[in-house]
């Protein structure tokens, strides 16, 4: 059959009892063949089936599709992503936008979460001072009503993904409190409480639904275990965060686990989002970690371990809707956990090599070869994503500065660390969680240190290139104090292009015929400062074309 292509048409649908090969997860399973006699989809359910045609369309090429026989199914059986709607307004648009791009790449769930602090996002129809402008503190007046809701629900059924809703409690809700003047755990808030789950269930079919749970001060004992039971006397199961209320094996139908304190609990199934809040990822880095991470340390799913969702939290309020999603690179990093977690496998859990690109072997070629197949994908979606594999650095010794962030000059030619080669365009010193739990460039970096980092880039010709440059890519969860103006950072960390000196808001730059020097200073002081409480010691550095869309056509020096 080499060689062998079909005109793309429309698949016959053949349902079967079971998909033999599919280890895990046959609901979802399917095999998909393609012939000369026609191309034939087998599957147990209509999951199965999206599946299938969702590879039989990526298959698809100038309308005619190869002549294959694939049988597949995922490693875990919850795939999602999950967008902070409580805190800011995302627009319905949006919303759609993200079900229909995920959905073609077989991520499965979508947890929304809709109240917070700052708003109450789901119309209520029994309590509509919830949804009062006076009683947000943040886009006041915004808010999804219940019929935008349900359609959002039936449209995300079509593409075989789970709408699970999420509303707060008995933290987060202070919105709540402004709205009735007393809190959840109160007897009154309680029987407002499960009101308001009654409607959340009218609206979404979703199996499960979200009860939070999270960083709250429990007052009243009784109030989470009376909200399980009430949803479950109306056959609903409740999904709680970890950590969070305390629960033994029958007591929740499922944990979500956040930080890195969120614990699996046999008996209980549960969803990794521990390290997958890409509020604080930096745009390059990060997506390595996340795609070479096997999930909760498992190569596949089991009925404790039942898959991951990455986390967008809008703690910072940013107003341009787009940027939010640049900033926080969410559509490369869904796609990253969409293959990892169809494939399984992966090749640390953040913590061998972390977020820096390993120079070679198996690992660095697994993520070359998703970037490859990623890249394709982003065009035309919001993302400041571009080809980074062929990125190469070498950085100096660390020199130690005394607390003094202006002392220290560049190493002199030939005093380069040569072994100290890096590849990529985001290179992280020490991550902003430690080296005990992200693994960076230094297995034990010390404050007060000062290192180099310098490139060398080829360019055919003279070019005016996108420059995409940061020391610290704030964390969007953090109040962190911007650069003071005409710095990059608080650590006065400095850049030089062909020895003259580039200071922000540089958005493009000069790049000579030949060879051009690129050198970064790179000091840091504490980990922890007033300005900044999460340090990142790092750098994002990438050469783009003029418009952003992909990397600038540079060859990268790997020997120096």
């Amino acid at each position: 059959m080499e060689g062998c292509w079909v005109k793309a048409a429309e698949p016959e649908t053949v349902w079967v009892d079971s998909i033999p090969g599919a280890r895990l997860n046959a609901h979802e399973a399917y095999r998909l063949t393609v012939r000369r006699s026609g191309i034939r989809i087998e599957a147990v359910t209509e999951k199965g089936r999206w599946n299938a045609l969702q590879t039989l369309s990526q298959l698809t090429k100038n309308g005619k599709v190869p002549c294959c026989t694939i049988t597949d199914w995922p490693s875990f059986r919850v795939r999602g992503w999950m967008m902070d709607a409580g805190r800011t307004y995302i627009s319905l648009d949006e919303l759609y936008r993200e079900v229909d791009v995920f959905s073609r790449f077989k991520l499965n769930v979508f947890h929304l979460h809709l109240t917070e602090n700052d708003a109450w996002r789901m119309e209520s129809k029994k309590y509509p001072q919830l949804n009062a402008p006076e009683n947000m503190t943040r886009q006041p007046g915004l808010y999804y009503t219940q019929e935008q809701l349900r359609a959002l629900d039936s449209y995300c059924r079509e593409r075989s993904v789970t709408l699970v809703p999420e509303i707060d409690m008995p933290g987060h809700s202070a919105a709540f409190e402004r709205a009735f003047g007393f809190g959840m755990q109160t007897p009154e808030g309680l029987a407002i409480v499960k009101e308001l789950m009654a409607e959340v269930m009218e609206v979404f079919s979703s199996e499960y639904i979200h009860i939070g749970t999270d960083e709250a001060q429990f007052t009243a004992p009784g109030f989470v275990p009376q909200v399980v039971a009430f949803m479950r006397s109306h056959g609903r199961k409740a999904v709680s965060w970890n950590p969070g209320w305390k629960y033994a094996p029958g007591e929740i139908d499922a944990t979500q686990l956040w930080s890195y304190r969120g614990k699996a609990q046999k008996g209980i199934p549960a969803v990794d989002c521990r390290l997958h809040y890409i509020n604080h990822f930096d745009l390059f880095g990060d997506i390595i970690g996340l795609h070479s991470s096997r999930i909760y340390y498992a190569d596949e799913g089991s009925e404790d371990l039942a898959g991951s969702i990455i986390c967008l939290w809008n703690d910072r309020f940013i107003p341009d809707e787009e940027e939010i999603l640049r900033s926080n690179n969410l559509y490369a990093a869904a796609l990253a956990l969409a293959d990892r977690a169809w494939r399984g496998g992966g090749w640390q859990y953040f913590d061998d090599f972390g977020a820096v690109l390993p120079e070679e072997g198996p690992a660095r070629e697994d993520f070359l070869d998703f970037e490859g197949r990623l890249l394709p994908q982003l065009e035309g979606l919001p993302s400041s994503y571009v080809e980074q594999g062929d990125a190469h650095w070498v950085l100096s010794p660390v020199y130690p500065n005394g607390g003094n962030l202006e002392a220290v000059f560049p190493p002199e030619e030939g005093k380069w660390e040569t072994e100290r080669m890096v590849s990529g365009s985001g290179i992280y010193l020490r991550h902003v969680w430690g080296p005990s739990i992200v693994a960076g460039v230094y297995p034990d970096p010390q404050p007060n240190s000062t290192v180099y980092a310098r490139a060398q880039v080829y360019s055919s010709g003279p070019m005016e290139a996108g420059l995409l440059f940061e020391t610290q890519n704030h964390s969007r969860s953090e109040w962190d104090a911007p650069a003071p103006q005409g710095q990059w950072d608080h650590r006065h960390s400095r850049l030089w292009i062909n020895g003259e000196e580039v200071l922000p808001p540089v958005k493009t730059i000069r790049l000579n015929k030949g060879w051009n020097d690129v050198l970064v200073k790179l000091p840091v002081g504490a980990f922890s400062t007033l300005e900044t409480r999460l340090v990142k010691w790092n750098f994002t550095c990438a050469f783009t074309t003029d418009d952003g869309s992909r990397a600038a056509p540079l060859k990268y020096k790997t020997k120096f």
